[in-house]
Parts: C-alpha cells; structure tokens; sequence
C-alpha cells in the first residue's frame, strides 16, 4: 500500500510546481504556456511515470540510455520525450530506435554527436529531432557542454549542415550548489543574442533551457522556456542503478 502514498505525493508536488511556474512566468510577463516544464524521471519507475502521466502531464525527460529504451515502451506513444545531457556516439540509434516519440535532444555538446544523431534521424526515416546546444556556462571541466565561446559554431553547424535536426535552442546545467545561478543564466541568455544574431533568428524561435528543481522559479524569471525538474516533482533518486550513456 506504499507506493500509491508515493505516486499521490508526486502528483500533488506535479500540481505545486505547475502552479510556482505559471507564477514565476506572470511575475516575467510571460505567457505561462509558453514555459516548457520536463518532469525528468531518471531512477524512477514506469508506475510512477504513469501516475504523472494520468494527472495529465505529457513532456518528461530521461538521462540514461537503456533506463530510456527499457520504459518508454512501456507509457503512452502521445509523451513528449526529452533527452537530458551527454550521450555517447555509439548509443545514438540505440536511442533513437529505441524511442520513436522522442521529441527534444537537449545535449549537444559537439559536431560528432550531432553528425551521428543526423544520420540517425535519417536512416530511421523519422521525423526531425529538435536540438538544444548545451553551453557549459560555469566553467566547469568535469562537466559536458561547449564553451560559450563556441556555442555559435555549433548552433551555425547543427542549423547548416544537419538537415535531419532543428535547432530549437540552448541549454545549460549550473553548479549544484546554485551558487553560479545568475551568472550561469545571464551567460546563456548572450548566447542566444549571438547566435540568433549569426542566424538570423528572432529571440523567440530560440529557446533556453535553464533552471531545475532549486532554481527553476529563477530561471523562469531570468528567460527560461524550458524547466527540467526531477526530485521536486518525484522525490529523491536512486542511484544505485545509474548506467552510464
């Protein structure tokens, strides 16, 4: 009888954290529908996805490649799947054929990754996956994504000579700690300055994905159309399970 008590908190949380973000969007002048929120559920199980998914959410996000391919047969094909962070070139097709509905690919750190995921989408005859370039705004070695000062490049790369993929936006993951929130934001906000600038994009056709459970309210204020909130919404991890990408 524990885990409908679990699946009931993380509806309820679903509920508060819709409510923080339609918020957080009114106090920015922006049109709360306009703010993307990925329930990101790595290490949590099919059932409590589900649950989520009955209450009326359809966008959630999956960090790990084979956690990924085993669940997402198993939910609804209308979920809007984001892919999250660093993925290895041999794991492309894995995860493309593995989840046809995905929709988002936010992780793009370099022109390999996105050559493979190109000719993916094209020998598996799918729709073109949406992009998002992640930007290592904090400077972090450890952690993936391309230098801000490289991040045009690879937008002109992905938009150019990928014709399978649409470049759709940008992305970051701060510091854990938050304490690089601002700066991490304002970084990535320049970004977009000049690569719609370089592509001759408006601000609005290029999105920014920032903010998670810690500071998502933050993010929102600060520009953000993308939110990728975890343990908020479905309580803490476990890791004792993690497979690397």
């Amino acid at each position: 009888m524990a885990a409908p008590a679990v699946e009931g908190v993380a509806v309820t949380a679903l509920r508060s954290v819709l409510l923080r973000v339609r918020q957080a969007a009114e106090r920015a002048g922006t049109q709360p529908e306009r703010v993307r929120v990925v329930a990101v559920s790595k290490t949590k199980p099919v059932s409590l996805i589900r649950q989520i998914y009955d209450a009326g959410h359809r966008c959630f996000g999956e960090n790990y490649v084979q956690e990924f391919v085993q669940k997402a047969p198993q939910l609804p094909e209308d979920i809007e799947w984001h892919f999250i962070g660093h993925l290895q070139s041999n794991k492309v097709k894995t995860l493309l054929g593995g989840v046809p509905n995905l929709a988002f690919f936010q992780g793009v750190d370099n022109e390999k990754i996105a050559n493979h995921l190109d000719r993916a989408v094209l020998s598996l005859e799918r729709n073109p996956l949406k992009i998002f370039v992640q930007v290592n705004t904090s400077g972090e070695p450890s952690k993936s994504g391309i230098d801000p000062s490289g991040c045009v490049r690879l937008a002109e790369h992905v938009k150019l000579h990928c014709p399978h993929l649409e470049f759709s936006g940008l992305m970051t993951i701060g510091m854990p700690d938050y304490t690089s929130t601002p700066e991490n934001f304002r970084t990535l906000s320049k970004c977009r300055v000049e690569v719609c600038k370089a592509l001759g994009m408006t601000e609005d056709q290029c999105e920014l994905s920032m903010g998670m459970s810690g500071d998502f309210e933050q993010a929102i204020e600060m520009g953000s159309t993308n939110v990728r909130i975890g343990s908020t919404i479905f309580g803490p991890r476990d890791y004792s399970k993690k497979q690397p990408n």
